[in-house]
């Protein structure tokens, strides 16, 4: 893997990826960063970076959509393995607008996979980065494992899903070296504000309400971004082709208990902060259309095969977290106020690089 395309590299867990795999000592190769920039992906994360690893990190302003773009991109760069990070992620505006999502997620992933089929001789490895919520909702007991069968709730999880049902297609029909991906909910540095533990953490900072759907009680598993990121180089190198590995953090958490726990690190972390104690912040709203219940990782397959676990609990890593929301205002504050999408503009037009 000399030439890592890595798409969607601006987004929370691409530029995470970037960041990681750059500073791996062990790492030589190219990364080729192909991002539209829609809202939630910002270069300004990776702002140096270029000049940091001159010659070993490029971007490419692409739509993963445009064969065209994508083809010349593999031609340009002799690309020999993939990431594919690229794509719409948030549930509710998936509800709003599902057409998005079927674009980018579905359309999208068919075309790297049809260019990657074009360059087929020189390309080792195609990995595709999924989620856990194409597997639908869990009751008070039991994981999903690699072989839960597909139940997706919203369209952003059957979009998924369906990329994932190609990846795995064009490895049976074409042979393409493949690998898959589903991973829990994610949190860390460089998330969008949109997303459940930043908005909290922000909005508690601001003193604006702490929104939580229905009654609270639904569980998620919390996966740490650097813990993901050794995941996914670790079934990259090491991972069979055309197998499939969760990725959990071991972090089962209800949501109340989540937005609390935010709270009272806040409380201690934040203490000039005027809006002490912010548990008085929380607000119940109306459920979400098909609210998944429950989802819970059983990683072991990846434990097992590859040796990989989490490093971080979720003390450490929401610790991590909140530090680096309040030591990165600056950041914080161009991406609420949409000034980086001004800053986008000024320095990238179509087609650049």
């Amino acid at each position: 893997m000399k030439n890592i395309l890595v798409t969607g590299g601006c987004g929370f867990i691409g530029v995470n990826f970037i960041r990681y795999l750059l500073a791996d000592p062990d790492f030589k190769g190219r990364i080729i960063n192909a991002d539209n920039l829609t809202y939630a992906g910002n270069p300004e994360s990776l702002e140096n970076i270029a000049e940091r690893y001159p010659q070993r990190y490029y971007f490419e302003k692409a739509d993963i959509c445009d064969q065209k773009q994508i083809g010349a991109i593999f031609e340009k760069y002799h690309i020999d393995a993939i990431a594919h990070f690229a794509a719409e992620s948030h549930v509710d505006r998936s509800i709003v607008g599902p057409d998005a999502f079927i674009r980018t997620n579905i359309n999208g992933t068919f075309n790297l996979l049809e260019q990657t089929r074009r360059y087929q001789e020189q390309i080792v490895l195609f990995h595709h980065v999924s989620t856990d919520e194409v597997y639908g909702s869990l009751g008070d007991d039991g994981f999903f494992t690699e072989t839960t069968p597909y139940d997706p709730s919203s369209p952003y999880s059957a979009s998924k899903a369906a990329s994932d049902h190609l990846v795995n297609a064009y490895h049976r029909t074409y042979g393409i070296p493949i690998t898959i991906s589903n991973c829990s909910n994610n949190y860390g540095p460089f998330q969008f504000p949109e997303k459940l533990i930043p908005l909290m953490i922000l909005n508690a900072l601001e003193g604006k309400p702490l929104p939580v759907y229905g009654d609270g009680k639904n569980v998620r598993d919390w996966l740490y971004v650097t813990d993901h990121c050794r995941a996914l180089w670790t079934i990259m190198q090491k991972g069979q082709r055309g197998e499939t590995y969760n990725v959990g953090g071991r972090c089962e958490m209800r949501n109340i208990d989540l937005v609390e726990m935010i709270c009272d690190l806040l409380d201690r972390m934040a203490p000039d902060s005027l809006h002490k104690p912010h548990r008085n912040l929380i607000t119940f709203v109306k459920d979400r259309p098909g609210h998944d219940q429950r989802y819970a990782i059983d990683f072991s397959k990846l434990e097992h095969d590859l040796g990989w676990s989490p490093e971080e609990s979720y003390e450490t890593g929401i610790e991590k977290t909140i530090h680096w929301y309040l030591e990165n205002t600056k950041w914080v504050n161009r991406i609420k106020s949409g000034a980086y999408l001004s800053w986008i503009e000024t320095h990238y037009a179509d087609n650049a690089s």
